[in-house]
């Protein structure tokens, strides 16, 4: 092998330009890229100002979490029961009054 190629061989491979040499597409493509970045970020002001519409509006309204509400619920359950309970010793004590 001569010199050259062998040098040839040995070179790390040049990057190939990934821009237009066309400044007109080189423009149009800044521009895009421009105009992709103002959209993410109006995007990103847009849902942030609807949260904070969200929470103002919802702000004035009591909400219980998911773990407080199931609290309650196990609450009237057992006090549903208890009643039920009460309400079935009552009758018998009645029945058992009546019958003396």
């Amino acid at each position: 092998m001569s010199e050259d190629r062998l040098a040839h061989l040995c070179k790390p491979p040049q990057k190939e330009k990934m821009q237009s040499q066309n400044p007109i597409i080189a423009d149009l493509v800044k521009l895009a890229n421009s105009a992709a970045g103002t959209m993410a970020g109006m995007t990103r002001e847009a849902r942030e100002s609807a949260r904070e519409r969200m929470r103002e509006a919802f702000g004035g309204i009591d909400f219980v979490s998911r773990e407080e509400f199931e609290t309650v619920k196990a609450m009237a359950q057992k006090a549903r029961e208890q009643a039920d309970a009460l309400e079935a010793r009552l009758a018998a004590l009645e029945a058992k009054s009546s019958k003396q």
